[in-house]
């Protein structure tokens, strides 16, 4: 047995098993998340509790200030920069901000994955977005949310963390480093929706960790997990590339898209550099 062969079924024991031990949601995220639940919360409430952690408050103003929010005059301050957000998406925002801390190893190549997977998420979430304001610049009532998909997209391989963070215990397995990457993906379905469960996570949450790599169109749709498949395209990140074209095609015959090569588009690349800009 290879040691590739051996990491896969480690892994595999340790899912059956409920063994992996789970990332836990950043303090700051939680306290923002539960705070913001309580339909009486001011803004200067929110403010304050953002304001326990100045890398996120700091970042926070950043996005106040990015062309995502669609605003040209600057805000300098923390209060400024909650209020332009407003109550309705900061609790998403907050939480997408935060969520980098998560990614974090004391073992170097493992680390060095979960750089990776980190940018990949960011990626995809950029990517999503853009086709997603695309797509409700030219369709009437989407229902779809920008900040809502763009947190999705953030968290929709989480269950990849906690099993390549598991390989930092098998050191002497760990082996080809794209090979941790792409079992880690592989087998990350089912962790992850048990991580969005136990972060609380609402079901649309859920449903994008399950279904993602599923390359079938939402009906009826379009879904927030079209816009996901999307930006994974746009990644050329199916292994079935019969299908992910078929997939490309009906999106682009539904008008998610203006052309196959859609990253190309003046107005999606414009709306991913913005959104790229806020986590730069």
């Amino acid at each position: 047995m290879t040691a590739q062969q051996q990491l896969l079924q480690i892994l595999q024991h340790k899912i059956q098993h409920d063994e992996l031990v789970l990332p836990t949601l950043p303090d700051i995220a939680l306290k923002v998340r539960q705070r913001s639940a309580d339909p009486n919360v001011s803004l200067i409430e929110m403010a304050d509790i953002i304001a326990q952690d100045p890398a996120l408050a700091a970042r926070m103003i950043k996005v106040a200030n990015s062309a995502f929010m669609g605003r040209s005059i600057k805000v300098n301050t923390l209060n400024q920069a909650v209020t332009r957000i407003g109550l309705s998406q900061i609790r998403n925002i907050a939480v997408a901000m935060a969520l980098e801390q998560v990614f974090v190893s004391k073992h170097k190549q493992v680390q060095q994955q979960l750089d990776m997977l980190w940018q990949s998420s960011i990626d995809v979430a950029c990517i999503a977005a853009a086709c997603l304001a695309y797509y409700n610049g030219r369709v009437t009532r989407t229902g779809l949310n920008k900040d809502v998909l763009t947190l999705m997209a953030l968290v929709h391989n989480i269950g990849a963390l906690p099993l390549i963070t598991e390989a930092e215990r098998q050191q002497d397995l760990l082996g080809d480093s794209r090979f941790l990457l792409f079992i880690a993906t592989r087998l990350a379905t089912d962790v992850s929706v048990r991580i969005l469960f136990a972060w609380s996570f609402d079901e649309p949450f859920h449903q994008v960790a399950l279904n993602w790599q599923k390359l079938q169109p939402e009906k009826p749709g379009p879904g927030y997990t079209d816009f996901i498949r999307l930006a994974v395209i746009a990644r050329d990140g199916y292994s079935d590339k019969d299908l992910q074209q078929r997939l490309l095609a009906y999106y682009v015959n539904l008008q998610l898209v203006p052309q196959p090569d859609f990253m190309q588009h003046p107005d999606i690349q414009t709306v991913y550099q913005d959104v790229r800009a806020m986590f730069s």
